[in-house]
């Protein structure tokens, strides 16, 4: 053992001697080993190389193969079907108002009154379809067959249990109606059904607008929410209210008139048909895609502060119009309505968009609504400042509490140099000459209180005439609000443009 430890330990004392030695070993070794690695590698790119040839040709076979079958059955009448992938296609026709069905809720005991409502925006003229639900009959009048839709009375519903105690059962049948209308089978060619109460008032061109950014295809419940903060937390944050309206994509209703009926019984102590709708849309797994154009108005008093900012979003609908005061100053709700479809039907889009400039040299803030009214104030107000509603209403519990709105408001100015000028839309005309609408807005005179600020003092304008050309376009383009410039500024009058906002052009002094 000895030994041989003595002889290994010589043998590692020579290597380490003679290095020489070593090297020429090593170097005998390492060609042979180059050699097997290169034959390794032609080995492998030659096997690789061949095993990619025959599937090319198996894949040549197998074409060739359907290619024959294919003429083979080609000529005995026969088609292969080919793969189906579904690949969603643009719509080459746009949605109209001949691809909407309107259910309208009413009460035979308001109908003489809230029918006039409908009045003013029902087109048969233009291909509309929709159904009046009642609850009972009432009178017809043989000159009103071309201005109203179709009347029919609503089905019973004493099988369906109801045990709310604050509501009505009325809910049910109310809830029922895109179901009911469904049912009659006059559905062709529709893409949507739009639900709205007997007092809500729809900008239908507009409302087409909304509908044409989806897919009718496919599942949607299209609304918005309540005004109400406190509303929206008892009913539903994902629940569209039924009087500012909201629509429902054609296969989605389909789907709810298979279940519904089966739904609504599973909550009967739902308190409205509203609720009771959002709550079949859920089991449908149909969340609330929401417009902010739809306007419950679950308000009391003036809607002044309300329109006056609408939000950046096509106007799609009015509601609870006989709830809130008229439109426009000193006339009735219906004549306010009526002298609001001038605009409309000049520029539908445009209607009620607000835009904000500043009269510069009289150091005036200028808030335009198109269609509706001007605003001017003095001193300079920031745009984020005007663009929130004024608090001229109250909430639907009656009380001034700001707190109770699902938006941001702002107080009525309190400075008395800051109390706004309004300028109420008395006319609008189409000038083809110069292809732009103009319309003039009217001071409405109320007290002032006594400003001591030493600047130009708007007491003296009467008359704002606002030019605008037509915009239909509007809302194909990413929100943004219009802007505004003061043309001229005399001791009575002002001159305004509205328009598409020029390259770098902002709200600012």
């Amino acid at each position: 053992m000895k030994i041989a430890q003595a002889n290994s330990e010589k043998l590692i004392w020579e290597s380490m001697r003679n290095p020489a030695a070593n090297a020429a070993v090593s170097g005998k070794a390492l060609p042979k080993l180059m050699v097997w690695l290169i034959l390794f590698v032609s080995a492998t790119y030659v096997v690789y190389t061949l095993k990619l040839v025959s599937s090319s040709h198996c894949e040549e076979d197998v074409f060739s193969n359907r290619n024959h079958n294919a003429r083979i059955l080609q000529s005995n009448n026969l088609t292969i079907p080919s793969p189906s992938y579904k690949i969603k296609t643009p719509q080459s026709e746009k949605t109209t108002l001949e691809h909407i069905v309107f259910g309208i809720a009413a009460s035979s005991k308001l109908w003489n009154k809230r029918k006039e409502y409908i009045k003013l925006w029902w087109k048969p003229e233009k291909g509309m379809r929709g159904i009046v639900w009642l609850d009972s009959p009432v009178k017809s009048n043989r000159n009103e067959s071309n201005s109203l839709p179709e009347i029919r009375i609503s089905g019973d519903t004493s099988r369906f249990a109801y045990k709310n105690k604050q509501g009505h059962r009325s809910a049910i049948r109310i809830s029922r109606i895109v179901s009911e209308t469904l049912r009659l089978g006059e559905t062709e060619n529709v893409r949507w059904f739009v639900m709205g109460d007997d007092d809500t008032v729809f900008v239908t061109d507009n409302l087409v607008r909304i509908l044409n950014k989806y897919d009718h295809n496919q599942y949607y419940y299209i609304g918005s929410l309540s005004e109400s903060h406190l509303q929206n937390i008892y009913f539903s944050y994902g629940m569209a209210y039924g009087g500012g309206g909201f629509a429902i994509s054609y296969p989605l209703a389909k789907a709810l008139e298979k279940m519904q009926d089966r739904c609504i019984q599973r909550y009967p102590g739902l308190y409205g048909s509203d609720d009771r709708m959002q709550a079949c849309m859920a089991e449908l797994g149909v969340p609330l895609t929401k417009e902010l154009g739809f306007h419950q108005y679950d308000v009391y008093g003036n809607l002044f502060g309300l329109l006056a900012s609408h939000p950046v979003t096509p106007l799609v609908s009015l509601h609870h119009l006989d709830v809130v005061e008229p439109i426009f100053p000193n006339v009735t709700r219906v004549e306010a309505l009526k002298r609001l479809k001038i605009p409309m039907q000049l520029d539908s889009a445009g209607l009620m968009q607000q835009s904000i400039c500043y009269d510069k040299p009289n150091g005036w803030t200028v808030s335009v609504s198109w269609g509706f009214a001007v605003q001017i104030f003095r001193g300079v107000l920031s745009p984020r400042e005007i663009e929130m509603p004024a608090r001229t209403f109250l909430n639907w519990y009656r009380r001034a509490d700001y707190t109770a709105y699902a938006f941001n408001t702002r107080p009525v100015m309190r400075n008395p140099c800051q109390k706004a000028f309004v300028f109420y839309m008395t006319k609008a005309r189409m000038e083809p000459s110069i292809n732009q609408t103009v319309s003039e807005y009217t001071r409405h005179h109320v007290p002032h209180p006594e400003c001591r600020w030493k600047m130009a003092n708007p007491d003296a304008v009467e008359r704002v005439k606002v030019y605008k050309k037509p915009d239909t376009h509007l809302w194909d383009r990413s929100p943004r609000r219009n802007c505004c410039r003061v043309l001229s500024s005399k001791k009575t009058s002002m001159v305004i443009d509205v328009g598409e906002c020029s390259e770098g052009e902002i709200s600012e002094v």
